[in-house]
């Protein structure tokens, strides 16, 4: 089995940056694609982007431009960078593996005005 942990959430300012990563532990030779969530308090969970570890992400339309999603396959690891951040973006950010249920626990990221 894979277990997915994220980690680098946090507050910050309106304006400005967080990296959020996503590790694969566990049977991570069986991650393919994984994929970047959120979810706003009264809002459904939105899909970001997803990708390989090893190859080009795609986004949602929502997000083009202000998040970039790196992966780096000798860490097994997934990254997020969020630039520009205002209050709407505050949510518990999500990793999962897709074509499966496994979703990692979450991470809150808190942007004040």
């Amino acid at each position: 089995q894979v277990q997915l942990v994220e980690s680098g959430g946090g507050l910050v300012q309106s304006g400005g940056s967080l990296r959020l990563s996503c590790t694969a532990s566990g049977q991570a030779t069986m991650v393919n694609v994984l994929a970047w969530y959120r979810q706003a308090p009264g809002k459904e969970r939105e899909g970001l982007g997803a990708s390989r570890l090893d190859d080009d992400p795609t986004y949602a339309d929502s997000v083009k431009g202000r998040l970039t999603i790196s992966g780096d396959v000798a860490k097994n690891t997934m990254g997020l960078q969020m630039n520009n951040l205002t209050p709407d973006d505050t949510a518990v950010y999500y990793c999962k593996m897709a074509g499966t249920n496994c979703w990692g626990q979450g991470t809150q990221v808190t942007v004040s005005s």
